[in-house]
């Protein structure tokens, strides 16, 4: 049996509950307290009256508490009849708290009706301390916890961003999660401007949002250009510092506020800084950063920077491929255009708006000189001219103005074999790289574009000089005879500088006899042309009225032995006996004759045909056939050009010229030609294209139908005169005829048809010995000329110059005329 050891004192229980070393109290049911030792008076600072029978114990506890103690303590008490260690904080006299842990019992009498309680209380002051360093332990552990993957997140995006804006998107998103931060902004060093623009912000009235020059001296400027860290801790150090700083943050209720750059160290120098951006970010509240906080904010701006040096090495060379694709295309497009003003426009069409926000190229080809200009708005033109009258004489580019009017305007020579012939001026987008900055790229660019004007440049002087030599090689003045008109059109190959081989001839044998021609010279250049020549030549030379085409053919094979280039050129030739009415034709390798007799449907002659000049295949004798040629007739030789396609079969072309030229049957002669060849080739065809179309003899009765068009109108006139005169019709008449005729036609039209432009107008013309009739017809709206309009005028015209005039409206307007000739007016 273990019996307790004795000790050299006595021990009084008295004295050990007195002073214990924690506190006793003693209570009834209700709380009240009967008893209390020294100990508990002694941490709490009462008296012992102030408390036995005067106070509860749920008296002595704070207002949190005492709900605690209703809710928690009593309950579990009661129902457990005792609790342990529950942490309650204890009101001492002084009003001070005193944090303790609480270990209470229930003693309850015979019947289990509670008695009494007895409460021991702990001085729980220097656990609390520890609790909470623990606390505080635990959420810096946390917090820097929470810091670090929020870093680890942002540098991972970091790496993942390919340009300066995802960098900076990155960027933004840090300072609120890993560090509470209210809002932030990222500025990014602009090197071409020497500025830091600002990019981003999460607050759009936290922070000024401006540009700032580097050399400023307002606080982010002065990090750019520390390179440091800066924590502006309150608003009177912003005050004492960097007052306009201190507006802002006085304006925007902003605590503390935090600069950092994003730096790089150069490659080629890593003990250097280069600063290539700077992060500020803000608190509502004062905020002081501990050490491990301003540790991790230099990573953020070390890691910031690398990513940003990374992106904008990436950017360089997007942007130098970008350069490159463009260049490459800009070349193909202008490389399609072989004409001057169409090149300089697609260049400026070209740079604005992808390099250029307006662009304009100005070149000193002949007297009025060649300007494209495309975007806007334009530079001072004044100050534009001096600037460009300055490279034209110097031919150095300037990349920006001097006297800073308008620095983002670029002026560059256009440059070809060492002489300035042009300057490309520009302006750059002022969110782009400036002109300074692009000089490699845009300078590349002008003399990429210098080469291809040149070439524009000569190419349409070469195509003028082709032209002129080719037309000096056709035929010259043509006959003009009352017993025939004729019409003739050329038209070359559109993107050829090369001289042709078609080409057109008509001359008089004798005075009876008309000689028409067509031919085609294989090849092209000067030995065509040439050829050319010499066939005209020796066809003029051959023709005779013994002769006939069969035989002119015969001595023109013997030629072309002598002259070799001749050899397997094509020749459509006929004599028309202009008394007898009647004509021989004969075709050597060359396309049918296509003729239009009156009342009938174009027919090809497809006679009297043989090889070409020189052929040593097909039919080797030359034949030919002879025809009646009935007045009105009219007669169309062509070369291949006109219907010969890659993409359909010869017969449809000659389907589709038999159908266009019956259409036209009833319109003027003059313009014929002309109007054949736009609608059958255009004006951007592959090959050179000739026609020559014969109207013989005098038509009785002039039948023609134009188009709703007052251009129509000098054509028709042209033709009437023709015919008026090939009836001898006097001069004074004729005029009259004409002038009625033109102005009946042309109320027609712009009355008429005013809301029709796909109307006709349908005019015929009889001639006697006594007098001329003209019936104009339309079938458009009639209007009654208004008093003293320019129409009542024509129509008093018309009645003035006319013997008879006659009106008649139905589904449209029919003016008859008559005019007595000059001999039956005598």
């Amino acid at each position: 049996m273990t019996q307790d050891l004795r000790v050299p004192w006595e021990e009084e229980p008295g004295d050990l509950y007195e002073n214990a070393p924690c506190g006793y109290l003693t209570t009834l049911p209700d709380g009240t307290i009967v008893k209390v030792n020294e100990t508990f008076l002694a941490w709490t600072g009462y008296a012992r009256g102030e408390l036995v029978g005067r106070r509860r114990f749920r008296d002595l506890l704070g207002t949190g508490d005492q709900i605690y103690h209703e809710t928690h303590y009593a309950p579990l008490l009661n129902m457990q009849n005792d609790v342990h260690e529950m942490a309650f904080e204890l009101l001492r006299a002084d009003g001070e708290r005193l944090p303790v842990l609480v270990n209470s019992t229930l003693g309850r009498d015979p019947e289990g009706l509670p008695r009494v309680i007895r409460i021991m209380i702990l001085n729980a002051t220097e656990r609390r301390g520890y609790e909470k360093e623990l606390l505080a332990a635990r959420l810096a552990a946390e917090t820097s916890e929470r810091r670090v993957r929020v870093l680890q997140r942002i540098v991972a995006d970091l790496a993942a961003a390919p340009t300066e804006a995802e960098v900076s998107d990155a960027v933004i998103r840090a300072p609120g999660p890993a560090f509470g931060a209210d809002s932030a902004t990222v500025w990014l060093a602009d090197r071409d401007r020497d500025q830091l623009a600002a990019v981003t912000s999460t607050d759009s009235v936290s922070m000024a949002r401006d540009d700032i020059p580097r050399g400023s001296s307002r606080a982010i400027a002065e990090v750019a250009r520390r390179g440091d860290l800066h924590v502006i801790g309150s608003l009177d150090e912003a005050e004492e510092h960097f007052p306009e700083l201190a507006v802002t943050m006085r304006r925007t209720a902003r605590g503390t506020v935090v600069l950092l750059p994003l730096t790089a160290a150069p490659a080629d120098d890593p003990a250097a800084v280069e600063v290539l951006g700077v992060l500020g970010f803000d608190f509502a509240e004062p905020r002081q950063l501990s050490d491990s906080e301003l540790g991790m904010v230099r990573l953020l701006g070390h890691q910031a920077g690398q990513a940003l040096d990374r992106a904008r090495l990436y950017d360089d060379a997007r942007r130098r491929e970008s350069r490159a694709i463009f260049l490459a295309g800009t070349t193909r497009a202008l490389e399609v255009l072989p004409r001057l003003r169409p090149r300089a426009h697609k260049l400026v069409e070209r740079m604005v708006p992808e390099i250029a926000e307006w662009a304009a190229v100005r070149l000193r080809v002949g007297e009025a000189g060649v300007l494209a200009d495309a975007g806007g708005p334009a530079p001072d033109p004044e100050r534009l001219a001096d600037r460009v009258a300055q490279v034209l004489l110097d031919g150095t580019a300037q990349f920006t103005d001097a006297d800073g009017l308008d620095a983002e305007c670029a002026v560059l020579p256009l440059v070809a074999n060492g002489r300035v012939f042009g300057t490309l001026a520009l302006r750059m987008p002022p969110d782009r790289r400036t002109a300074a900055a692009e000089a490699g790229f845009l300078t590349d660019l002008a003399d990429r574009a210098g080469l291809a004007l040149e070439n524009a440049r000569l190419y349409e002087q070469e195509r003028t000089i082709a032209r002129t030599l080719q037309r000096s090689l056709l035929a010259g003045e043509l006959p003009t005879d009352p017993r025939f008109a004729m019409e003739t059109h050329y038209q070359a190959a559109a993107h050829d500088l090369e001289v042709g081989g078609d080409w057109f001839d008509a001359f008089l044998i004798t005075p009876d006899r008309l000689a028409v021609v067509v031919g085609d010279v294989v090849g092209r250049g000067i030995d065509a042309a040439t050829t050319m020549g010499q066939l005209r030549s020796a066809i003029r030379a051959l023709a005779s009225a013994e002769a006939g085409p069969a035989r002119l053919l015969e001595r023109l094979d013997l030629f072309v032995e002598r002259v070799e280039s001749a050899r397997m050129a094509t020749v459509a030739y006929a004599e028309i006996d202009l008394a007898a009415h009647e004509m021989v034709y004969a075709c050597a390798g060359h396309l049918p004759p296509l003729l239009a007799e009156p009342g009938g449907a174009p027919r090809y002659l497809l006679g009297a045909r043989s090889g070409a000049l020189g052929s040593r295949a097909g039919r080797q004798a030359r034949i030919e056939q002879r025809m009646p040629l009935p007045p009105g007739s009219r007669l169309l030789l062509y070369t291949d050009g006109l219907i010969e396609r890659r993409n359909r079969r010869i017969d449809a072309g000659f389907e589709v010229l038999a159908r266009t030229y019956a259409g036209k049957r009833d319109s003027p002669l003059p313009g014929l030609t002309v109007a054949l060849a736009d609608m059958l080739v255009g004006q951007d065809h592959a090959d050179d294209v000739c026609l020559l179309c014969l109207a013989l003899g005098t038509e009785r009765r002039l039948e023609r139908t134009i188009g709703a068009d007052p251009v129509q109108i000098a054509l028709l006139r042209k033709d009437l005169r023709g015919w008026l005169v090939a009836h001898a019709v006097d001069e004074e008449s004729a005029e009259a005829v004409l002038l009625a005729c033109s102005e009946a036609v042309a109320n027609a039209i712009e009355h008429g048809y005013r809301d029709d432009p796909l109307g006709e107008v349908d005019i015929v013309a009889t001639v006697s010995p006594e007098a001329v009739d003209v019936r104009v017809a339309d079938q458009g709206v009639w209007a009654e000329p208004e008093a003293g309009g320019s129409r009542g005028r024509g129509l008093q015209l018309i009645r003035k110059v006319m013997d008879e005039v006659a009106f008649e409206h139905g589904a449209g307007t029919t003016v008859t005329m008559r005019r007595s000739r000059g001999q039956a007016q005598r």
